[in-house]
């Protein structure tokens, strides 16, 4: 069994553990993330890989943070989590995006830190968009990208930033035929 398939298994069935010691049923479970049954019970029978916007839904519904449902534990510093360049947990949902989360060791966070980095061969990045509670800070390290937000889309490029509100269904694409790397930060 491939890493990222053990991966994808391991986080499902703390999803539905989860789930059943909270005493949730998967119909309300699907109806809070505005999803059929069928397609709840695919994500957590590990049939098919989680979006961000998935975890990130679940991980608030069942009051506990996104590291819990992706590491299988909590964060254990209060005061400060330092991760040098390079490092922090990396979410590669597909080849051609990476998110890496920074904040990953610090507990009880309001805010949630990555560097996302799309590589511009995902035709789908733009199209596949999908919405989360809270707040996004978005800001350009490397490249450019078009960010759709709603029904509107921004232009933005190497030192631009936007925050939005992440409940509007949001995504984007590379753009110049080059990766784009960005910060992204969440706030619940």
């Amino acid at each position: 069994m491939e890493k990222q398939t053990e991966n994808i298994k391991e986080i499902a069935e703390r999803i539905r553990g989860l789930r059943d010691i909270m005493d949730i049923e998967k119909e309300e479970m699907a109806e809070k993330l505005d999803m059929s049954v069928e397609e709840y019970t695919d994500y957590e029978d590990g049939k098919i890989d989680f979006s961000f916007s998935f975890l990130y839904g679940v991980a608030d519904i069942l009051g506990i943070n996104i590291t819990d449902l992706i590491m299988g534990d909590s964060g254990k510093l209060n005061v400060y989590s330092y991760v040098p360049a390079g490092e922090g947990v990396v979410l590669k949902r597909r080849q051609e995006y990476v998110i890496r989360h920074l904040g990953y060791m610090f507990k009880n966070k309001k805010m949630e830190p990555f560097v996302v980095t799309v590589d511009p061969s995902d035709i789908y990045s733009g199209t596949n968009r999908k919405s989360h509670v809270g707040q996004e800070f978005n800001y350009v390290l490397e490249g450019s990208m078009t960010l759709y937000v709603g029904e509107e889309s921004i232009y933005m490029q190497e030192g631009d930033s936007i925050i939005f509100d992440s409940e509007y269904p949001h995504s984007m694409k590379a753009e110049q035929g080059k990766r784009c790397r960005y910060l992204a930060v969440i706030a619940k």
